[in-house]
């Protein structure tokens, strides 16, 4: 990890504030609709541990994927109410709200036409890429999106293998008006190291625009809670290159 040791060049002395960034804007915390949370008890505990942490609000954003993970928007706001109802019965001082994460496939341009999708804060919409092959037709996807007023994020670029080595894609696209968002998870090695050195390498170049936990599970937000140190974490934060205030 040659890059990280180069560029950072010293040790962290102090815990990370993730109040920082205030707001989590891709997370899998709706109960039983996706590979993420499995019950509501689950994703209240997951919610405690983001409010322990220092989070203010939690935007969370499950998977929309034809075939695997067939939501619809009304069943996520649904899910959404049930978590937000027991929020409040709990008296949990954190925000909560709901959006999608989407695949990019046939059925997602469809959403597009019809106007069925789910956004955030000014209109934004998280979108993910397979991680098998690069995208085609992505410009129009993007073009489609940014006509009917969507503000397009891109989660975790640095987890697509097609990409790395390079930030010349990210800066590509921050050009056209897309953020790029990294995960937490990866500054840390979680899925790997090539991973872990594609988003020092964002970082460095000040291609990244928002960080986002994509918690699935509790365990995600305790790595979390040990890496309060990491270096990279702490870099990124002093230069300040995300703005998580959604």
């Amino acid at each position: 990890m040659s890059i990280l040791k180069n560029w950072l060049g010293r040790s962290s002395v102090s815990d990370f504030d993730f109040s920082k960034l205030g707001t989590d804007m891709h997370s899998h915390l709706i109960p039983g609709i996706d590979d993420g949370s499995n019950s509501l008890e689950e994703s209240i505990d997951m919610l405690l541990k983001f409010k322990n942490l220092g989070y203010k609000k939690i935007i969370t954003t499950p998977h929309i994927k034809t075939g695997v993970f067939d939501n619809s928007s009304d069943l996520i706001l649904s899910g959404a109410k049930l978590v937000q109802d027991e929020i409040k019965k709990r008296n949990i001082d954190i925000e909560f709200e709901a959006a999608a994460e989407y695949f990019y496939d046939f059925s997602f341009i469809e959403k597009i036409e019809k106007n069925d999708v789910l956004t955030f804060s000014n209109n934004h919409v998280l979108v993910e890429y397979s991680f098998n092959q690069a995208p085609m037709g992505e410009n129009e996807m993007f073009f489609a999106l940014q006509m009917k007023q969507y503000n397009p994020i891109l989660a975790h670029f640095e987890r697509y293998p097609y990409y790395h080595g390079s930030t010349r894609k990210a800066e590509e696209l921050r050009n056209k008006g897309i953020k790029i968002q990294v995960n937490l998870l990866s500054l840390f090695g979680h899925y790997g190291p090539q991973i872990q050195k594609q988003a020092a390498l964002l970082i460095k170049e000040r291609q990244v625009d928002l960080l986002g936990s994509d918690c699935h599970r509790i365990e995600h937000l305790q790595f979390l809670e040990k890496n309060l140190k990491n270096d990279l974490l702490n870099r990124a934060g002093d230069l300040g290159l995300f703005n998580n205030q959604l």
